[in-house]
């Protein structure tokens, strides 16, 4: 199923990579985090190319419900308690400046961007609604609280986040990738000392960024361990009533509900990659029950990459690959950090320094309660029996009725019934690793 960005929108494309070639930073990963690294090191005379093992954008971003926002759910209150005042900050003022980049950018752009107020809603919890509240003004930001009133369901309050925004993302991108150096269906099959190796050619480089969305090398780094993977889901309705701000629910179980032009963005249904969930049958119950004169146009589902600490992955890929950086872990806030990444690994490769380095560092502490849910997940997909085992790591794929495609849980990894990949860590074709 397709989303609501791709109908009329022709994205440009590129060659593919024929030959040997040598940049001074190679981008892998054709998504909004890997476009917009290039867009920078242009901007700043870098040498720079990126490759794209499909077409640019034909993964998670397409696949979003592009909100921008610095509000990413009840954040502020466990940052304030687990990581301290400073970090709380410098999480704010990261996120908060990356809504402004892109406000500048598209200006001039047209890629129906509008400002919003972004809103946090609880159906019965509004003592975390105050305690977040609490939280971010004592961290100098001044949020407002609401009873969320336009929405159809009853809520104990709300916080807004003021000036936020929502775009179009794939307009977005057309307009930006116009002149990047760009190499689309380029395969990255493996690495050797700064040199990467595609099927047409290789690439030498000096500083290497990883935009994967779920980082592609196994053997540094333990983001198989230090990440997980959540699907979402969201359904398109005309004839629903508008809402005029950005929703989310604080609950993860609970409903998002955002306007683009005449159609109502109903999402929601969510699980671990790989369990059981609400899909989109939760959704059109959901849909029946509050906007029963509504029509469905469009329906299709989002993957995210979950951190230990809700808190990005972005900086240096691991001690032990020198010259390597990576952006993943966005936490379904794809589009806000995805400019976070671009903006410090930008920097990062020109070896300047970035007030928010220790903050995304890849390297902080593993010790999460979430890390033992991640390690026991990755046991149990490794002992449980299945004649159809990931590639990845080899755990066993689940099938996945509602989206006809076999899912991994340890990592995430997702296959069409072909075996075909559709989502990565996995670096390949099911049918190829099973012999098929």
């Amino acid at each position: 199923m397709n989303s609501i960005w791709t109908e009329n929108i022709d994205l440009p494309h590129f060659q593919s990579l024929e030959g040997s070639q040598k940049t001074d930073v190679l981008i892998i990963g054709g998504g909004m985090a890997g476009i917009l690294c290039a867009h920078f090191l242009r901007e700043k005379g870098v040498d720079y190319a990126l490759v794209e093992r499909q077409t640019i954008c034909s993964g998670v971003t397409e696949d979003t419900t592009a909100k921008i926002t610095a509000l990413h759910g009840l954040k502020y209150h466990k940052l304030l308690r687990h990581a301290g005042e400073e970090k709380a900050k410098l999480y704010l003022e990261a996120n908060q400046n990356a809504v402004q980049t892109y406000a500048k950018l598209c200006k001039n752009m047209d890629c129906d961007f509008e400002i919003k107020t972004a809103y946090v809603y609880s159906i019965d919890q509004r003592q975390k609604i105050e305690r977040e509240i609490d939280a971010l003004r004592k961290i100098g930001y001044n949020a407002v609280f609401s009873q969320a009133q336009e929405l159809p369901i009853q809520t104990a309050g709300a916080i807004g986040f003021e000036n936020q925004a929502q775009f179009h993302p794939l307009k977005f991108i057309s307009k930006i990738v116009q002149g990047l150096n760009i190499y689309e269906h380029t395969f990255v099959k493996e690495f050797g000392d700064h040199i990467a190796v595609t099927e047409k050619g290789d690439i030498s480089f000096q500083k290497l960024i990883f935009a994967t969305h779920f980082p592609i090398d196994n053997k540094h780094g333990m983001y198989f361990l230090k990440m997980y993977q959540h699907r979402s889901y969201v359904i398109a309705l005309e004839n629903a009533a508008k809402v005029r701000g950005m929703y989310v629910d604080e609950a993860k179980t609970g409903l998002s509900f955002r306007n683009y032009k005449n159609t109502l963005l109903l999402g929601g249904g969510a699980h671990r990659t790989g369990k059981s969930g609400g899909n989109w049958q939760e959704l059109r119950k959901a849909a029946g029950m509050y906007y029963p004169g509504a029509k469905e146009t469009y329906a299709w589902a989002a993957q995210d990459c979950m951190t230990l600490d809700g808190i990005p992955y972005i900086g240096a890929y691991s001690k032990h690959m020198p010259d390597c950086y990576v952006a993943t872990g966005f936490n379904k806030w794809g589009m806000t950090s995805s400019m976070v990444a671009a903006e410090m690994l930008s920097d990062l490769v020109l070896e300047k320094e970035s007030p928010y380095t220790e903050l995304f560092s890849p390297s902080r502490s593993m010790l999460h309660l979430q890390l033992l849910c991640n390690g026991w997940e990755a046991l149990a997909g490794l002992l449980t029996f299945s004649k159809k085992r990931c590639p990845h790591l080899g755990c066993a794929l689940k099938w996945n009725q509602a989206e006809h495609s076999w899912d991994c849980s340890c990592h995430g990894s997702r296959f069409d019934e072909n075996g075909a990949l559709i989502d990565n860590p996995a670096n390949g074709d099911l049918k190829i690793a099973d012999g098929q």
